[in-house]
C-alpha cells in the first residue's frame, strides 16, 4: 500500500506526462498570473524569498499552495533537474493532490 507522499509523486509524474505541469519559478509564476495554475507546490528547502513569493501570489489569486518535499525529489518526480516550485494546471490532478496533502 502506497503512502500519501508516494501517491503525490505518482500524480505529479502522471500530470507531467499529460502535459499538465509547469515547473520552475519563472514559468510557474507566469502561468499563475495567467490563471492557469490550480495548485502550487513549493519545496520545503526552497529559499524563504521563493516561499513568500508563491505564498503571497497564490493567496492573492485564491490558488491552493503547499510546502512539500525537497527540490531534488520534486524534480525527480517530474523527470527533471531539481525544482523549487511546481504548478499543476489540471483540475483533476490538482484536486487529488490537494486531497492527499491534507
Amino acid at each position: 500500500m502506497k503512502n500519501n507522499e508516494e501517491k503525490i509523486y505518482s500524480y505529479l509524474g502522471l500530470a507531467t506526462r499529460a502535459g499538465k505541469i509547469v515547473s520552475g519559478d519563472d514559468s510557474t509564476l507566469l502561468e499563475l498570473k495567467r490563471g492557469n495554475v490550480k495548485v502550487v507546490i513549493v519545496a520545503e528547502d526552497a529559499s524563504n524569498n521563493t516561499k513568500k513569493l508563491f505564498k503571497d501570489k497564490s493567496s492573492y489569486r485564491n490558488v491552493p499552495y503547499a510546502y512539500f518535499s525537497t527540490k531534488l525529489q520534486l524534480g525527480f518526480a517530474i523527470g527533471k533537474a531539481p525544482r523549487a516550485v511546481i504548478g499543476v494546471k489540471d483540475d483533476g490532478f490538482a484536486n487529488k493532490i490537494v486531497e492527499l496533502l491534507k
